[in-house]
């Protein structure tokens, strides 16, 4: 297979076979075809109204390129690999159907100008998928916590139970988490609504293009400021990268809490069996499998991050056909975290909780020992005594085979003479929860509030979108 002479008279022979194969990158940047139509007709009509295109011209060209676009849409656009990309499938594409005045298009334009506009544009849209994805997710999660206000639980730290808590407040920790990632894409979004087009190859162009106009008719905020900067810098895709990156990691923490928490060991959640799978040989077992392949893709994720900043990091400034690579990560990472995403939300709406397992956890651990402590420093004892004391009769409970509660008072008042009968109504759960009352604390108020003011913003933030 060899590419068609294009590009004029510097060249007298096609391009080696072999290398022809290496080189093309259509099966990739097919997926531009829709923004690339979209660049071509603001393209078009500028190009009109500076006077390089009669109207006829313009109308022809924009007619065209509009057929092109539903075929595409349909997925009816036929590809031809000897036209190395899909810019130059859609301009010769469009040069056979309608004639000279396609081959007039791509006057003051460059290919590395055009690329960086369709990826623009597509991240663009892309940041705006995603972000609703991850609201999603987000409101699901709070619906769930709002639901589930009265579930107490451990919360835990290094894996281990540390103090009583609520399921509700663990939830919402994944839907501050969610937040923030829905805030860097929407941050990134606006950092790259800027127009390359007009920037032609690296040092711009002879004609009086108005950039301007086509970077308002695109929806972009403004041109580009420097030309080489717009056509040599991928930096807004690593942007995106690294937010689905950090994205896609917070969700790997979920699974992989559904994987724990689905454990006969844990017992906290048994998923709906329209998000497992059975075994080939064991027929008792409900595997997480939904939950593990989403932890599996972080790492294909956080890679795609990586192979581009790696492709990025050595390039000298303007355009490089290294940059045909910076596709394939994007498009991939988009598509998995999407996928995660989706499922996820799903997930999570389905899934079922054991309260009583849950409320039984907080009775074995000591997750009252920090109450102990507490009890001391409101009787006017220090922190770190009271904290010394709480630890020393840890010890005596571990020792006597008991919970902190069973301690008779004894016990207690031989490590301090602060304790009295007081001391056992504190050591409650549902007491030692209720007494964390503020701010960011799991107080079924606080929690209650929390999860509405959520669910209310994600929905506000939603119609907006």
């Amino acid at each position: 297979m060899a590419t068609e002479k294009a590009w004029g008279g510097r060249f007298t022979e096609d391009l080696d076979e072999v290398a022809s194969k290496f080189l093309v990158s259509v099966e990739v940047d097919k997926h531009l075809g829709a923004v690339d139509v979209r660049g071509s007709i603001a393209h078009a009509e500028m190009l009109c109204a500076i006077g390089v295109l009669t109207v006829e011209e313009r109308d022809a060209i924009t007619a065209g390129l509009g057929q092109i676009g539903q075929e595409l849409e349909r997925g009816a656009f036929v590809f031809d690999p000897a036209r190395e990309d899909v810019h130059m499938n859609v301009e010769a594409t469009l040069t056979e159907r309608i004639g000279t005045a396609g081959a007039r298009l791509h006057t003051g334009r460059s290919r590395n100008d055009q690329v960086a506009t369709d990826l623009r544009l597509w991240a663009r849209d892309a940041c705006e998928r995603v972000a609703s994805l991850v609201d999603a997710l987000a409101l699901a999660l709070a619906q769930r916590a709002a639901e589930q206000v009265d579930v107490l639980m451990p919360a835990y730290t290094h894996l281990q139970r540390a103090q009583p808590s609520r399921l509700s407040h663990h939830l919402l920790a994944y839907v501050e988490m969610l937040d923030r990632d829905c805030g860097r894409l929407i941050d990134c979004r606006a950092r790259l609504n800027e127009s390359p087009l007009g920037s032609g190859a690296v040092a711009g162009t002879t004609f009086a293009l108005d950039r301007e106009r086509t970077a308002k008719s695109l929806g972009f905020e403004r041109p580009m400021r420097n030309s080489i900067d717009a056509t040599g810098d991928r930096d807004f895709l690593a942007e995106l990268l690294a937010a689905l990156a950090i994205a896609q990691t917070h969700l790997s923490r979920l699974a992989e809490e559904l994987v724990l928490w689905s454990t006969q060991e844990f017992g906290f959640v048994e998923m709906a069996d329209a998000h497992t799978t059975g075994s080939s040989m064991m027929p008792q077992k409900k595997n997480p499998d939904v939950a593990e392949v989403v932890r599996g893709k972080t790492g294909r994720v956080v890679g795609d991050l990586v192979a581009l900043l790696v492709t990025l990091k050595g390039l000298p400034l303007g355009y490089n056909r290294d940059l045909q690579e910076d596709k394939p990560p994007v498009f991939d990472a988009v598509t998995q975290v999407s996928m995660c995403l989706e499922v996820l939300e799903r997930v999570v709406l389905a899934m079922r909780f054991n309260a009583e397992r849950m409320r039984r956890a907080l009775d074995a651990g000591f997750v009252n020992a920090t109450e102990v402590a507490d009890y001391l420093v409101d009787k006017g004892v220090a922190f770190r005594e009271a904290h010394a004391v709480s630890g020393r009769l840890v010890a005596r409970a571990i020792e006597a085979k008991c919970d902190l509660p069973s301690l008779p008072l004894s016990v207690y008042r031989e490590e301090h003479p602060a304790f009295d009968e007081g001391i056992y109504p504190v050591l409650e759960p549902e007491r030692a929860v209720e007494r964390r009352d503020l701010v960011g604390a799991p107080a079924k108020a606080r929690v209650a509030a929390a999860a509405h003011d959520a669910i209310a913003r994600i929905s506000a933030r939603k119609k907006t979108t």
